[in-house]
């Protein structure tokens, strides 16, 4: 089946085994899947545990050391501060969705220039590469338009969700809050009643 997942396993040297070729591979090779759209998956060879992201990350570390990185340091200190965080799985859908939207304004860019270069015999792929380099500004001003509407949105979703929360929450006697209702309430037994007005005879 063309949408089959391939398999591949990986074993305690660390070498990586593919079962639809029956060869060893290199992360160099993996990373031509992932490039070439191929769906697998790798796992341990003895447990059977699914190592794809395991791998995937490695793929990238070896990218961000090549000389070109995509992550600056800023960006991944803010990734990392995200882990354990109450909106930890909320970044990473937001991440993803933003990955998408930039992967399809990339293909429509490729449809485009396919079109153009079918127009055009001059053109060659080289040649439109560098016209993308050119509309780089006009890109990255797209995209800034686009981040900005999602953080407003994004602003008006957590004014909303706070304001929720006061409506929900806000009768509720919280540590440090103070009580909603500062009105002395009145002793909730007899005998505090007695007490108290004892108290009050002797400070009069």
């Amino acid at each position: 089946m063309a949408d089959e997942t391939r398999l591949i396993k990986k074993y305690p040297n660390r070498r990586l085994y593919d079962t639809a070729t029956s060869s060893y591979i290199t992360l160099a090779d993996v990373k031509q899947l992932v490039l070439d759209n191929v769906v697998f998956k790798v796992v341990d060879a003895k447990t059977d545990e699914d190592l794809t992201r395991s791998i995937l990350l490695q793929i990238i570390l070896e990218e961000e050391g090549s000389g070109a990185p995509i992550f600056s340091s800023e960006m991944l200190c803010q990734i990392i501060r995200f882990y354990g965080h109450a909106l930890q799985e909320m970044m990473g859908n937001y991440l993803e969705k933003n990955i998408h939207t930039f992967m399809d304004i990339q293909h429509r860019l490729q449809e485009q220039g396919a079109n153009k270069m079918g127009e055009n015999p001059m053109l060659n792929p080289d040649t439109y590469s560098q016209f993308v380099k050119m509309q780089g500004p006009a890109i990255q001003g797209l995209m800034s338009n686009y981040l900005e509407q999602s953080a407003n949105a994004f602003l008006d979703m957590q004014q909303q969700m706070q304001k929720q929360a006061r409506n929900m929450f806000g009768s509720f006697p919280f540590a440090g809050m103070p009580p909603s209702d500062t009105k002395e309430q009145p002793p909730a037994t007899e005998q505090a009643a007695t007490e108290k007005a004892s108290e009050d005879q002797k400070s009069g």
